[in-house]
């Protein structure tokens, strides 16, 4: 099955034993790592444990099965239930899973990672196919995720951040959470023995990584900014982003919009409405001014074009590209009339 942000949150606080298998991949190598080690952990509270923990490669799985049989079947000499981790997992684990799930019982997690696989992968459909396997996809940082991530850094390690340099340190960070944990350390270790991150600090030691994302062009394209969302799109092209992607989460973002709208219309405030939907990341500002921007009637005005794009975006022989960029230039031209009104 496709492990969804909730399932994920209650594995790791109760692991479920009628969980057999789960599949991580995906382009966010800092995030695949993350998910690796806490369901390892989550299992084995200590990873490094020979016992406990096995590590093997897909490499060592396909010169010899028989590694994979024979530490699955394994009890630890201490107790307690094991975790095999595969790393670089390729379609060739797939009939030796399905051929050892059938012959042996256990109740040894598998956690098998790679950036090679993809949702066509017949490694990926058998753990959605499967109940007792669980599949997590790893792309890029949206904005949420990496003022989370920051915020959950400092506050693990007990360090305070002023607000108006977590805006900065968010605003440079990039939309892969392993180089944003590494920029993070760096600041944490340029403070030394303080507990506080200041402004001065941010702009003093780190530099900014940020890249094009599918936030920039929602946000940019909703602001009105033609030019900085064209650029955007563009730049997301060039890295191979589905443009249908960004329709997606274009429509993504004005059905937050509507949400926050339906909201207000029930009586909540306009900053209660944006923070019950949106996390206090570091464009909350913007995202309130669009709110303003865009009533219920335009941001359905909106959706319809979003609607109409994705829907020519699938017909055979139509410039994808040229589809994608119109609809943009019609939403940001619409925001610019409506900022001057």
């Amino acid at each position: 099955m496709i492990f969804k942000q909730t399932q994920i949150d209650k594995f790791l606080k109760n692991p479920d034993t009628s969980l057999k298998c789960v599949v991580i991949y995906g382009s966010n190598e800092g995030l695949v790592s993350e998910y690796v080690k806490s369901f390892t952990k989550a299992v084995s509270p200590e990873i490094n444990d020979p016992f406990q923990v096995a590590y093997l490669s897909s490499d060592d799985v396909n010169s010899d099965v028989g590694v994979l049989f024979a530490e699955y079947g394994s009890r630890s000499l201490m107790g307690g239930r094991r975790v095999i981790v595969i790393r670089d997992g390729d379609n060739n684990l797939t009939k030796n899973l399905k051929k050892l799930f059938e012959e042996v019982k256990s109740d040894t997690l598998i956690v098998i990672y790679s950036d090679s696989l993809n949702k066509k992968s017949s490694l990926v459909k058998l753990a959605e196919d499967n109940d007792d396997m669980a599949v997590i996809a790893c792309y890029e940082d949206r904005d949420e995720d990496i003022y989370k991530t920051a915020k959950a850094s400092f506050l693990e390690n007990k360090i305070t951040i002023s607000d108006d340099a977590l805006q900065l340190l968010c605003s440079r960070l990039s939309n892969d959470r392993k180089s944003n944990l590494g920029e993070i350390d760096k600041l944490m270790t340029y403070i030394g023995d303080r507990k506080n991150v200041v402004l001065e600090d941010v702009a003093e030691i780190i530099s900014d990584t940020s890249s094009s994302s599918t936030d920039d062009v929602c946000f940019y394209t909703a602001g009105g900014d033609n030019e900085k969302s064209q650029k955007s799109f563009d730049r997301l092209l060039r890295e191979n982003v589905e443009p249908i992607s960004i329709i997606r989460a274009l429509s993504y973002h004005f059905e937050k919009i509507l949400n926050c709208h339906a909201m207000m219309e029930k009586g909540q405030s306009l900053d209660n409405a944006v923070s019950a939907l949106v996390p206090m990341f570091f464009r909350k500002p913007s995202f309130k001014n669009q709110v303003m921007l865009w009533n219920r009637d335009k941001a359905l005005y909106v959706l319809d074009i979003l609607y109409k794009a994705e829907r020519n975006c699938k017909t055979t022989n139509m410039p994808v590209d040229e589809i994608v960029s119109y609809a943009l230039m019609q939403i940001a031209s619409a925001a610019n009339r409506l900022k001057k009104n």
